[in-house]
């Protein structure tokens, strides 16, 4: 902490690349609070904090915009709270082996026995309704994590 507040103590963007690659869990723990909290607090409001990171779920709660990079181009670039409204992960499970209706606006389907689970990208409302119409014993949907929409995206 004091190597970025003597190196930049009144910047209005701080860069960091992999800032907690190699670090032990309770270091990047206390590296998250410590740094990125300060340097957050000086001008509440002002600053930016641009990470580029592969661990995801480390900052998660910390990010306002999200912005998947694959091979140099950007595919995504969300508010992370729009981005966790329009991903979601629908779940139903059924008396039966699932029907084998078509889901053309899921990323992902996967069947397994009695149980369906559809990642989407938005219409998971539609998708909800059509799913309660085929009448599952067990219908739920949750927001994706920042990196579950990581994973979502560049495996589509």
């Amino acid at each position: 902490m004091a190597l970025i507040a003597a190196v930049c103590p009144e910047t209005d963007l701080l860069v960091l690349d992999e800032p907690t690659s190699g670090l032990d869990p309770i270091v990047r723990r206390e590296f998250i609070e410590a740094v990125i909290g300060a340097y957050q607090q000086g001008i509440p409001g002002q600053r930016t904090i641009l990470v580029s990171t592969h661990l995801i779920t480390e900052f998660e709660g910390l990010i306002d915009e999200f912005t998947i990079i694959d091979r140099g181009r950007e595919v995504l670039s969300l508010d992370a709270d729009q981005a966790r409204q329009r991903y979601q992960k629908i779940r139903a499970r059924f008396a039966q082996a699932p029907p084998e209706s078509e889901f053309k606006a899921a990323l992902r389907v996967r069947r397994d026995g009695r149980e369906l689970e559809l990642i989407v990208n938005g219409g998971g409302t539609e998708l909800l309704g059509r799913l309660r119409q085929l009448q599952p014993e067990a219908l739920t949907s949750e927001s994706l994590t920042l990196e579950e929409i990581f994973v979502a995206t560049l495996k589509a």
